[in-house]
């Protein structure tokens, strides 16, 4: 398998384990207040989550819109995996000296079901648009302004994912309607920041890998 190939796998492989991880520890809350300037109160499957945004970005720089799409599909198919997986888990019977007991396992695994459908509604339509847009900033620009397809195309489609996912879980009574506000603009914050932050990140894989991956296409 030559290096291209590999990298590939490596870059998927990283995306699908970011969004089932994500979706498996979404339950538990946390507060964070960076240099005291402002409070985060979100969910923990948020940390993973842009990673996988990251990802889609350096394969559509580096395989093209068509690639991206696959494991964008990979990604969906994963996560029903797991989904069924998890609730086949959570309905057969504990034994005597199970560690983990059924009622503790459904408090953690028991609303995965509700919330991995609001989940993969709302990364469906990010991830698709993400992947589209970022192509129109790169067709406009012709190629040029890494930042502006990199950044542009994550924020649109973070603002259609945070929006999206919390709409479906406080209407399905996951999260309070209360919430909503709070969880949407810490969320959207938070990984509008993280784009930010990871745009050093794309420019360094793109020119380090960019040169290496075509060569190995034109072979």
């Amino acid at each position: 398998m030559n290096f291209r190939s590999t990298l590939y796998l490596v870059l998927a492989g990283i995306f699908i384990a970011s969004l089932v991880s994500a979706n498996l520890i979404f339950q538990k809350f946390f507060t964070w207040t960076p240099f005291g300037l402002y409070t985060f109160e979100m969910s923990v499957g948020i940390l993973p989550y842009p990673i996988t945004f990251l990802c889609t970005d350096l394969i559509s720089e580096l395989y093209g819109r068509k690639k991206a799409d696959q494991v964008v599909v990979a990604g969906f198919a994963a996560s029903i995996f797991v989904l069924l997986v998890v609730g086949i888990a959570d309905m057969v019977p504990q034994t005597e000296w199970s560690p983990i007991g059924s009622e503790t396992f459904h408090s953690v695994f028991g609303l995965f079901g509700p919330a991995v459908f609001a989940s993969m509604a709302a990364y469906l339509s990010a991830q698709i648009i993400d992947i589209r847009v970022f192509h129109f900033w790169k067709r406009l620009t012709k190629g040029k302004h890494l930042w502006l397809r990199n950044n542009g195309s994550t924020i649109v489609s973070q603002l259609i994912d945070t929006s999206a996912v919390l709409i479906l879980l406080c209407s399905s009574g996951v999260i309070e309607w209360s919430k909503f506000f709070t969880l949407f603009q810490a969320g959207f914050l938070f990984k509008v920041l993280v784009a930010l932050a990871d745009t050093p990140l794309f420019y360094l894989g793109v020119y380090a890998l960019k040169d290496k991956v075509q060569k190995e296409a034109d072979v």
